[in-house]
């Protein structure tokens, strides 16, 4: 089963940031995970939603995203991701 990551952002420090993204994209390669959307919100056409920037990553299965998310390289994104926003990170299955 195919697995999401969606990732709910608030730039903090755009600097930062684009340094924490391209971290992130050479995290991602051992993995054959594929960023499905990057994007920017337009509007909120129902309800609250704080965050201004989406990702979509999918990857092949759970036990792929797990094994991204804790990787060495990727733990090691986390203290410039905290500097550099507010992120929601979530998984999902389809």
């Amino acid at each position: 089963m195919s697995a999401y990551l969606i990732g709910h952002i608030r730039i903090k420090d755009p600097d930062l940031w684009r340094q924490y993204v391209a971290g992130v994209a050479r995290s991602l390669e051992p993995f054959a995970a594929r960023i499905l959307f990057r994007g920017t919100k337009a509007a909120v056409l129902a309800g609250a939603h704080p965050y201004d920037h989406t990702v979509v990553i999918a990857f092949t299965d759970q036990d792929s995203l797990g094994r991204w998310f804790h990787s060495e390289l990727y733990q090691s994104l986390i203290p410039l991701r905290d500097r550099a926003a507010d992120v929601v990170i979530i998984s999902y299955d389809a």
